[in-house]
């Protein structure tokens, strides 16, 4: 018989509606030359299929460890940051100590909550769309939880949280994960603190660095710290074909990546300009892959506007503090200037 915590549980939302140009879901728009795919399609016509893969993803965590400038021993890897963020969930505390989040945030760190039956510690983002600092430390006081999760930049909001905000929080005894998954363009970071304190473990994802596909999700934390959540995971969590595309992008590739990643920075930048030209259109800081903007109609109308017109985004209004709120993914250049003429024909049309 399924628990009663289950059958309350609403799944993950994401976004299958189709479109021609995609801009919802913060995916690297990596292309890949021929002769790339071809290279990546060698390796992979030689795992033999039949045999389990590498159980501790060696030859990939050697070159983690390399980019990361860590030890071998700092890192867990996961099938994606989710199941990541499902271990620390259960192992960071008793259960009847709470998890504390600001909202709105990515939605796993609640659904992690509800899953295994904490109390979930959720205090609204301020008016800046930072870290409330008086509320989240009153609450945390009130109910005292154990682990913090903070989105560093936040999901969906787009900034990182002050520094010395999370610095607070951390100081009253919560162990803090710091979830950098759109580290690679804010180029900010907790990790020399990850790697030396007990109370801090920093997630990384390939997922925002073009390889979605592969669920790779990266757990770096104190050698201490890694041998004991390493303990939780799941036998041959990481696929065979994804430990040697991963390996692949990573040594042969990665000027390719980084490229990308150089030139998504400068088109958020030029889209965060434009828009903010827009009449209607109130649009945030970002130093993420993606922009959340505000319009002075409904959500839901401009969202089905856009999608008449070939351009899918999020819809994040039904999030707090988020009314009227879009979310876009920043693109490849072409994708961008489609988006932008879809926006303008559609606030016209609403006009």
């Amino acid at each position: 018989m399924i628990s009663d915590r289950i059958k309350k549980l609403s799944p993950y939302k994401t976004e299958t509606t189709q479109a021609k140009i995609r801009l919802s879901s913060n995916e690297l728009p990596l292309y890949l030359p021929e002769d790339v795919r071809i290279r990546i399609a060698k390796e992979v016509s030689k795992i033999p299929i039949n045999k389990y893969p590498d159980p501790n993803a060696t030859e990939l965590k050697e070159v983690l460890s390399d980019h990361l400038k860590v030890k071998e021993e700092n890192i867990v890897l996961g099938n994606g940051s989710d199941e990541l963020i499902y271990y620390l969930s259960v192992a960071v505390g008793e259960p009847n100590r709470g998890v504390f989040y600001p909202v709105p945030t990515f939605p796993m760190y609640e659904i992690s909550a509800k899953v295994f039956g904490r109390e979930r510690v959720e205090v609204p983002l301020d008016e800046n769309m930072d870290i409330d600092l008086p509320s989240s430390l009153s609450a945390i006081k009130t109910r005292s939880p154990i682990l913090a999760f903070i989105s560093y930049p936040n999901n969906p909001t787009g900034r990182c949280f002050t520094k010395s905000k999370i610095e607070s929080i951390r100081q009253e005894g919560l162990f803090t994960v710091i979830d950098e998954a759109y580290f690679h363009f804010s180029k900010k970071t907790f990790l020399e603190d990850a790697i030396k304190r007990e109370d801090t473990v920093v997630l990384r994802t390939l997922s925002k660095i073009g390889m979605a596909g592969l669920r790779v999700g990266i757990l770096i934390a104190k050698e201490e710290i890694a041998h004991e959540i390493n303990k939780m995971r799941l036998p041959f969590n990481i696929t065979y074909p994804s430990q040697v595309i991963a390996r692949l992008m990573l040594t042969e590739f990665y000027p390719l990546i980084e490229e990308c990643i150089n030139t998504v920075i400068k088109e958020r930048d030029r889209l965060i300009r434009e828009l903010s030209q827009m009449e209607g259109i109130e649009v945030f800081p970002s130093d993420a892959n993606f922009i959340l903007f505000r319009s002075s109609f409904p959500a839901e109308k401009l969202h089905k506007e856009l999608l008449v017109r070939g351009v899918l985004v999020r819809n994040v209004s039904y999030l707090p503090r988020l009314e009227r709120c879009l979310r876009v993914s920043v693109g490849l250049p072409e994708e961008n200037d489609a988006f932008l003429d879809a926006l303008e024909s559609s606030l016209r049309s609403l006009t």
